[in-house]
């Protein structure tokens, strides 16, 4: 059967599987209740995002059917159900923050198996150094991918922004002229899999404020985090090259930068809020949800692609364009915050006078 026909089917089934959810979803009523966080101002359907682990878990039946093995990718599945799993159960009633912590560690603990982090030929401290520098990251960035879930559109964009990039990464060939070694670093089959996944869950998330059927929820946000960390670890891996971070920068740099103007106000990280960029242009400018998801998707594509295409292949042009590109969003982030986020403080103080 041609592919792209096993692709269609396949997104028909993830179709019908993500209206199935919806039926289950409103009889069991894992809704999404509006508060003083939220960008949204009505009950709508939670947790739709399940598809992004149904489209894996498709894309692991279709690698089977074309009798390929997937053995080396159990761990990386077997963790992904788990923290999907996890996250499921806390989206229809709170789950402690020690508890999803614990998981997420072991579940990104399994996903460092495919990608080869134990098996490199070094001293058992520096793999150990190695394991938990690439923690550390991923774990921060399935959390920052998860805070940054909080206006229709915005996950489903961004999504596409990472898995576009690496899809034509994947494609690449090598270079003998090159310095560094990409593409052919992960089935493509999976990329193009995981983008249909995110294109379903669209149909029904990337629409106006307060006509998305279904918000994405704890299982989409850290489902998709997991399922393109393993796909952004397998291309660091496979180049050694850890540049490739610059396919996060954007909600890096909003979320650390979030989060470090949190440190100033001497506010609690651990309570709600709604500070963030995004946040900032969708309710105290009014600016679409859909525009807003679309700014971050076209930034974020604009840097990717500007790193593939413009940026010379290799190590010290990487680096450069990674600490410039960044710069200067984070040069943009400050000016941004300096202008509005006045507008804000007015909300908080309508907030505390009724």
């Amino acid at each position: 059967m041609n592919i792209w026909i096993t692709y269609g089917i396949i997104a028909v089934v993830l179709l019908i599987a993500e209206l199935v959810y919806f039926k289950i979803a409103d009889k069991c009523n894992i809704i999404d209740k509006p508060n003083e966080r939220s960008s949204h101002s009505t009950i709508v359907l939670r947790g739709g995002g399940v598809i992004f682990t149904l489209s894996v878990v498709a894309w692991a039946v279709l690698m089977v059917v074309r009798g390929n093995s997937i053995t080396a990718y159990l761990p990386f599945l077997g963790g992904l159900v788990l923290v999907a799993g996890i996250s499921f159960v806390d989206d229809i009633h709170s789950l402690p923050d020690s508890l999803r912590m614990v998981v997420q560690i072991v579940s990104i603990l399994l996903m460092f198996w495919p990608i080869g982090v134990y098996g490199l030929d070094l001293s058992w401290w520096l793999i150990a150094l190695i394991v938990l520098i690439a923690l550390f990251f991923c774990v921060g960035a399935t959390n920052f991918i998860n805070f940054m879930d909080g206006i229709n559109g915005i996950t489903a964009a961004y999504s596409i922004a990472m898995l576009v990039p690496l899809l034509i990464v994947d494609s690449l060939e090598f270079s003998v002229e090159s310095q560094l070694k990409v593409g052919d670093f992960i089935d493509p089959s999976y990329l193009i899999v995981a983008i249909i996944g995110v294109l379903v869950f669209s149909i029904f998330n990337f629409r106006p404020k307060g006509k998305a059927k279904c918000f994405a929820g704890d299982v989409g946000s850290i489902g998709i985090a997991f399922i393109i960390l393993f796909a952004l670890g397998r291309l660091m891996f496979a180049t050694q090259d850890v540049t490739y971070i610059v396919f996060f920068l954007i909600y890096g740099i909003d979320g650390s930068m979030t989060i470090f103007h949190r440190i100033i106000l001497h506010e609690n990280l651990g309570q709600a809020h709604r500070k963030h960029a995004y946040q900032l242009m969708a309710n105290e400018l009014g600016m679409s949800h859909v525009v807003v998801s679309l700014l971050y998707m076209g930034m974020q594509l604009a840097v990717s692609l500007g790193f593939i295409y413009l940026c010379p292949n290799t190590i010290l042009a990487h680096w450069i364009y990674l600490v410039s590109a960044g710069a200067v969003m984070a040069v943009a982030y400050v000016v941004f915050m300096r202008k509005y986020y006045h507008l804000h403080e007015e909300y908080l103080e309508s907030l505390r006078s009724n």
